[in-house]
């Protein structure tokens, strides 16, 4: 089973834009129903990506700067929910509300 790490600060995300392999970024709105349902659908099927995968959890509530500082770094437009894939640095994978799916991660990743 996969866990989640807080993603709280800046610093985090320049960790993650210098890290080789891959990282899951998921922005989450803790007042969006929507949100809530894409997450639980993600978690429910994340035993499908690979264990070697580190995933980051941002509360958009508690930290829209770390928001807007993803969108600026790994040029994505913002939306919530939102989870993108990033390889070596480089956002491989975009995709927000019912696109979230841990199933086109790991077929994205096994390319």
């Amino acid at each position: 089973m996969n866990n989640w790490i807080d993603l709280n600060q800046i610093q985090q995300i320049e960790e993650i834009k210098a890290a080789e392999g891959y990282t899951v970024i998921f922005k989450h709105s803790t007042r969006c129903s929507i949100s809530l349902m894409a997450k639980r659908t993600f978690e429910r099927d994340w035993d499908a990506i690979p264990t070697n995968v580190s995933f980051y959890f941002l509360d958009l509530i508690n930290h829209r700067d770390i928001s807007a500082h993803i969108a600026e770094t790994f040029q994505v437009h913002h939306e919530s929910p939102q989870l993108l894939l990033i390889k070596n640095g480089d956002c491989i994978l975009d995709a927000s509300h019912s696109d979230i799916s841990a199933d086109e991660v790991a077929e994205v990743m096994s390319k």
